[in-house]
């Protein structure tokens, strides 16, 4: 019988970094018959694999999960083998394109080796939910259809905002909530997370379990993750993601590029510690008791950890330490001559020296903080603008870093 922590000590934990908790008195309960019974609150989170690789963003909910593993509860990693036939509208202009079985299948078994990176596989239950939402068939559908209106299902924002442009939503979209809802439903879901974008989904859950008679499941949703360029929400598609399978080196640098106010969210959001721990390092930082680029340092460390282990991460602090921090002479480099005619910028020498592709992906590389250049050899800036004049004197040479490659550029 698990030995369950005092429900505030477990709601300190559970609330860290949560944006919204439905209800938390009845987190609060459930938590504390949870303790007097020994028996596990069951945790359930559905993800639709739509894409193979996932990046810092995705493993924000991931690590609010494994708090709940922590302390003892039950967590349900649901892979959305059904839902993800449909694909999951939210914040979506348009519908989107319908995955086949075999695509669903393979990005699930991706996303399984991944996720293990910070979920316990010994004690997550791995479910599908065609299990349960291919049994029901075309009557059950259609039953099931019955308990929600098209009025409720219009009030969510991006189905709202659709409608009333003209834009289409096709029917096979509107059933998708309610599939999402009919999991909580099937699995008898005490809580239910997700990221803030999927509320809507999860609040049609509660709904859905107090129609069938069962008591509606908590609903904590957890922050979007704000990318590398400290603006957007972290996407693979807008080049500002950290990629839990990215080298440890690459993932230590781009931690390390990450602004002094950013690093307390990612903190918060990517760690295990508690909230006083955090008010701990910010106290230090104020008082000057540590530099924030310790503390972003232990940040980084901690995090290659997770997906590379501790052996990696050290050796990820050293290297960037030996190319960023120290002197110890020069990095080696090949040397190449600056083309002629001489490109105008830094994206146009990229492409020049064959760093990269495009001037496309050029820009995107000094977005991702992949690209930074140097004097010396010794001691490399990171570069923030894709335009930066590259000017050379006759004799006169720079380095030129992209990740872990390294050009002496010489006129």
């Amino acid at each position: 019988m698990p030995n369950f922590l005092p429900v505030p000590e477990q709601l300190e934990l559970l609330l860290k970094g949560v944006e919204t908790c439905v209800q938390k008195d009845e987190l609060a309960a459930k938590l504390e018959a949870s303790r007097k019974s020994g028996k596990p609150l069951r945790v359930k989170v559905g993800f639709d694999p739509s894409a193979p690789d996932l990046h810092l963003g995705h493993t924000v909910v991931f690590r609010k999960m494994r708090h709940f593993q922590e302390l003892g509860h039950e967590v349900v990693f649901l892979i959305g083998d059904f839902t993800g036939l449909i694909g999951d509208p939210t914040g979506k202009k348009a519908t989107r394109p319908q995955l086949t079985k075999d695509e669903v299948l393979a990005n699930a078994e991706t996303y399984k080796t991944q996720v293990f990176k910070i979920l316990d596989p010994e004690t997550t239950v791995v479910d599908f939910n065609s299990r349960w939402l291919g049994a029901l068939g075309a009557d059950g559908l259609v039953r099931l259809a019955g308990r929600y209106t098209v009025a409720q299902l219009l009030e969510r924002d991006d189905f709202s905002k659709r409608f009333k442009a003209g834009q289409p939503i096709s029917v096979h979209e509107l059933l998708y909530p309610l599939c999402q809802g009919y999991d909580s439903v099937f699995l008898e879901a005490d809580v239910e997370l997700g990221g803030t974008d999927q509320l809507f989904n999860l609040l049609v859950g509660r709904e859905l379990m107090r129609s069938y008679g069962l008591a509606p499941q908590c609903v904590m949703t957890t922050p979007l993750l704000v990318g590398l360029d400290g603006v957007e929400k972290m996407s693979k598609s807008l080049g500002n993601h950290v990629g839990v399978s990215d080298p440890p080196d690459e993932i230590f640098g781009k931690v390390m590029s990450v602004s002094d106010d950013m690093m307390w969210t990612w903190w918060t959001l990517l760690t295990d510690l508690f909230p006083h721990d955090i008010d701990a390092l910010k106290a230090d930082v104020a008082s000057g008791a540590k530099h924030p680029k310790r503390v972003k340092m232990d940040l980084a460390r901690q995090l290659v950890t997770d997906f590379h282990g501790a052996e990696a991460a050290a050796t990820a602090e050293a290297e960037f330490e030996r190319r960023f921090a120290k002197a110890e002479g020069p990095v080696k480099a090949e040397t190449v001559a600056l083309p002629d005619p001489a490109p105008a910028d830094l994206a146009s020498l990229l492409v020049a020296v064959g760093l990269a592709a495009s001037k496309n992906v050029a820009r995107q590389k000094v977005k991702e903080g992949a690209v930074a250049t140097s004097e010396d050899g010794v001691a490399f800036t990171k570069a923030d603008n894709p335009g930066e004049p590259f000017a050379l004197e006759p004799g006169a040479a720079r380095y030129v870093r992209l990740g872990k490659r390294f050009l002496r550029v010489a006129r």
